[in-house]
């Protein structure tokens, strides 16, 4: 379990992507909602949740919704498994002693925050929970004003929740 719930302030961070440019929350809740999602390359829940995170992310990640994955793996893995699951968000390292996933006390990935531009995060989940992530997408469609686009296709069978 995370000690960061819903409702609590999400710890400020500042970490290097991929391509060594700087993300810090602070500077990305200045536009919006922030959709971060920790994770380890070798986990399978993991690599069954992202392609779904990229989904939302291509319905609702926009100027005003910045969709965030934190990997607690090397660089080169990590640009491996972007490259595997297709995904176009922009990838972090939290290496060296994990210091943000400690911040944030994970004890499982993948787990994935919504959090709200004053800071506060409004969903907090762990492993892969489709509920939690159709009220990530609910929020961010209401936040821009758009009919929800179902996250998950009628011929998918989708479990409602597998652990990390």
């Amino acid at each position: 379990m995370t000690h960061i719930v819903a409702g609590n302030i999400a710890p400020e961070f500042s970490l290097k992507s991929l391509d060594q440019k700087e993300y810090s929350l602070r500077a990305l809740l200045e536009h919006g909602p922030v959709v971060a999602a920790f994770f380890k390359i070798s986990c399978p829940v993991c690599q069954f949740t992202f392609p779904f995170l990229e989904r939302l992310h291509q319905c609702y990640g926009s100027a005003s919704a910045t969709f965030l994955a934190i990997s607690q793996d090397d660089a080169r893995a990590t640009k491996s498994f972007a490259s595997e699951y297709g995904l176009t968000f922009p990838l972090v390292l939290d290496a060296d002693g994990y210091p943000v996933s400690n911040a944030y006390g994970l004890t499982n990935v993948p787990t994935i925050f919504l959090i709200d531009p004053d800071g506060k995060v409004k969903v907090s989940s762990m492993g892969f929970d489709k509920k939690e992530l159709e009220t990530i997408a609910r929020e961010l469609a209401e936040r821009r004003k758009m009919a929800l686009t179902p996250l998950f296709r009628p011929d998918e069978v989708i479990p409602a929740n597998k652990p990390g």
